[in-house]
């Protein structure tokens, strides 16, 4: 039993080694696989042709020229009422294609109910007003007038006592005359009074008919509002839901206010613009006028060209972030009916174009403070003149000539080659 233990042993030991020494050979294998694909160098060739140094930023279509849907805003902003918003009760879907006079959308009206009813009993109370002034002013002119009359009566009573008293004594006489004069003083107080009143009457049955005539042009403005609060399109077109401050699109349930109007837009879809924002890295090189490369990301296979219409002076602030961008706005030089507002964009704006350049891949330029160099397959470590680049190469102005072998990588042996400068102008 000993013995077959140890044949068992001796047999697994010899396994074992064999096994070792097959992991060591594929071991051995690999490295040298490994070392001879990583001793073969990588070279490029310098190239010739057009050259362009591009900036690609995102972007979001929109119509350059659009109609705005509105509701009264005008009205909302009245003296006479205050109303802060007003929420969207209905809504036509988006993309719907609407004639002037079309149906858009409708407000709530039960925001106005309160400020309806409330205006209607204003309106009761001022006829009522006015109607009790004006009696109130007939019934009292009335008994002045009356007590006028009377007065005038008196007043030819005392005449006709002094006419008949010239025969009586002096006393009698002058106590006719004294009678007759406070009758006359009695009756002009009374008519001067009268005058008076008329005016003051007048003048509250004005104040009356002023009050009823504001609480009916409230009314009546008010009124005017809510026949608004259904809102119809200004002209034919595409309804493009209005967006808000915080940049969400408008929809049944949102509100809006006199500062922030907008139900909708009717956009001229046969001219559009790509509005986008460069960082203010990027922003220096952008201008009016440059062409731009466009894809539509709902259409990738489609190609548009554009051209930089307007670039911001002043930039903005990245929510969350310390960097800031650039508003750039990107025309559309070709219409297509295919394209929407708020469709998103990828736009390569083309800052640099070089019909005949020298290039090479920028792997294979160095910098050494401010020299630039490469590596040369005929082993050479020379100086050249570099121009504008982008993400891929380098403009090759001066040091080396179009099909030169370049080093992808720096060479194992690097610091062994020469150097060879270029010639000073």
């Amino acid at each position: 039993m000993a013995h077959v233990q140890a044949l068992w042993h001796n047999r697994r030991g010899r396994i074992g080694g064999v096994l070792l020494l097959l992991l060591v050979g594929v071991v051995f294998l690999l490295y040298r696989g490994l070392r001879g694909e990583t001793s073969e160098a990588l070279y490029a060739e310098v190239q010739s042709g057009t050259f362009d140094v591009r900036v690609v930023v995102q972007g979001e279509l929109e119509a350059q020229n659009s109609a705005d849907i509105t509701g009264p805003s005008d009205l909302m902003r009245s003296r006479h009422f205050k109303i802060t918003e007003v929420q969207i009760k209905d809504l036509v879907p988006e993309g719907t294609l609407v004639d002037s006079g079309d149906y858009v959308a409708s407000l709530d009206k039960g925001a106005l109910s309160n400020l309806l009813k409330t205006l209607a009993d204003d309106v009761e109370k001022a006829e009522q007003q006015l109607l009790k002034v004006q009696l109130d002013t007939t019934l009292t002119l009335r008994e002045l007038r009356n007590s006028l009359q009377n007065t005038e009566y008196e007043l030819t009573e005392k005449q006709l006592i002094l006419e008949q008293s010239k025969y009586e004594p002096p006393a009698t006489i002058r106590q006719a005359e004294l009678s007759l004069e406070k009758c006359e003083r009695s009756l002009r107080q009374a008519q001067e009074n009268y005058k008076l009143k008329t005016l003051q009457f007048r003048s509250t049955v004005r104040e009356a008919q002023l009050n009823l005539e504001k609480v009916l042009r409230q009314q009546a403005e008010l009124n005017t509002m809510l026949d608004r609060f259904t809102i119809y399109a200004p002209k034919r077109g595409m309804v493009i839901y209005a967006k808000e401050w915080s940049g969400k699109k408008r929809k049944v349930g949102s509100a809006i206010s006199p500062w922030e109007p907008n139900v909708a837009t009717l956009p001229d879809l046969s001219n559009m613009v790509s509005k986008t924002y460069v960082n203010e890295i990027d922003i220096s090189r952008v201008r009016v006028g440059l062409g731009v490369e466009m894809g539509v990301d709902a259409f990738p296979e489609r190609r548009y060209r554009g051209t930089v219409a307007e670039v911001a002076n002043v930039g903005e602030q990245i929510a969350g972030s310390d960097a800031k961008v650039f508003e750039v706005l990107i025309h559309v030089d070709a219409q297509d009916s295919i394209l929407r507002p708020a469709m998103t964009t990828s736009n390569a704006i083309v800052v640099y174009h070089k019909d005949s350049a020298r290039y090479a891949p920028i792997e294979c330029v160095y910098a050494n403070d401010s020299l630039s160099f490469v590596y040369l397959a005929s082993g050479l470590r020379q100086q050249v003149k570099t121009g504008a680049s982008n993400d891929w190469a380098v403009e090759i102005l001066d040091g080396v000539e179009v099909g030169a072998r370049l080093y992808l990588s720096t060479p194992p042996d690097a610091d062994a080659f020469p150097w060879s400068f270029l010639k000073k102008e």
